[in-house]
């Protein structure tokens, strides 16, 4: 059995048994094998290779604006424009 929070409630025989059923009856699904269950990925975003400083910043509502605009991401392409910004004057 997988190592689980404590607390974690199992089902019993009887909704185990319909459960299989239920997974059986339906075409469109399946029950994975422990293989595929070891396999899985993280839930989640990938960890990125550099990892960013999390502070907390005042900019005008007109730069909010334009960036959050620009859809998801946004953020990061705020990143971005800074960095270019200090590419530019670190020279």
């Amino acid at each position: 059995m997988p190592k689980l929070k404590p607390g974690t409630i199992w089902p019993t025989d009887e909704e185990d048994a319909a459960i299989n059923a239920g997974i059986a009856a339906d075409p469109d699904t399946f029950e994975i094998t422990d293989e595929m269950f070891e396999q899985k990925r993280a839930p989640g975003r990938p960890k990125a290779q550099e990892t960013k400083e999390r502070i907390t910043i005042r900019l005008s509502p007109e730069v909010i604006a334009y960036f959050r605009a620009t859809g998801k991401g946004w953020q990061t392409r705020m990143d971005d424009a800074l960095k270019e910004y200090v590419a530019t004057r670190h020279s």
